[in-house]
């Protein structure tokens, strides 16, 4: 079954990406983390059997220059659960069977829990969520049809995942679960000791928290 990673992002500028995390970090310091979290996403993509292909909202240059192997798509406009349903019709015309989807707030998300969602769908799931700390899910993918799964969800809210349970089920789709893991949304998340780790393999992603100054608190918190 040909597999499609497929990752949501937008280019990393001062103002559009991680706002709820500006203040305390300075709209460029924002843009950079998320600079640097993606660039940790899509390095250790390459390291999965599966073509990358990157739905991206702002400058097509700057993802030829990130991800020079990755297939380029605008997002569609509207909604995210739009934006969803395009991104899977689209892999779906270009053949693409197991197809999974994930975005840029995970830079430290084991790629092993990516391989076991694209393991489900060749095991016949027909759709697999990772679920995320806040309710969300940082993961999800479908092998044929969608169904109902990407619509009337109350996005950015702690039931994103309930409902799309929810909505599964009334598409009369059997939904696999992942390993739970975090996203990173707030001045909190930044403060997981995890994200210091080296074993994380996000990079960029722990020398700019690094730079930060947090390690005193977090070992401080650790005590």
């Amino acid at each position: 079954m040909k597999r499609a990673l497929a990752i949501f992002a937008k280019t990393p500028l001062p103002g559009r990406v991680k706002t709820r995390l500006s203040p305390p970090l300075s709209p460029p310091q924002a843009a950079e983390l998320y600079r640097c979290m993606l660039l940790d996403i899509i390095e250790r993509s390459a390291l999965l059997t599966a073509d990358i292909v990157i739905f991206y909202e702002g400058s097509a240059e700057f993802f030829r220059k990130a991800a020079p192997e990755a297939l380029l798509v605008r997002q569609s406009t509207g909604g995210l659960g739009v934006r969803l349903e395009h991104a899977f019709d689209e892999l779906s015309g270009r053949g693409y069977g197991a197809r999974v989807v994930i975005g840029t707030d995970s830079p430290d998300l084991p790629i092993a829990f990516v391989e076991e969602a694209f393991r489900k769908l060749e095991q016949g799931g027909e759709a697999v969520f990772g679920p995320a700390e806040d309710g969300g899910y940082y993961l999800v993918g479908v092998r044929d049809g969608y169904g109902t799964l990407f619509q009337d969800i109350p996005w950015s809210s702690g039931t994103v995942l309930e409902s799309s349970l929810r909505q599964a089920e009334a598409s009369g789709l059997t939904a696999a679960l992942l390993t739970s893991w975090h996203d990173v949304d707030s001045w909190e998340d930044l403060l997981r000791s995890s994200l210091l780790e080296p074993s994380n393999r996000a990079p960029r992603t722990r020398a700019f928290i690094a730079a930060l100054g947090l390690a005193a608190p977090i070992a401080a918190d650790a005590v």
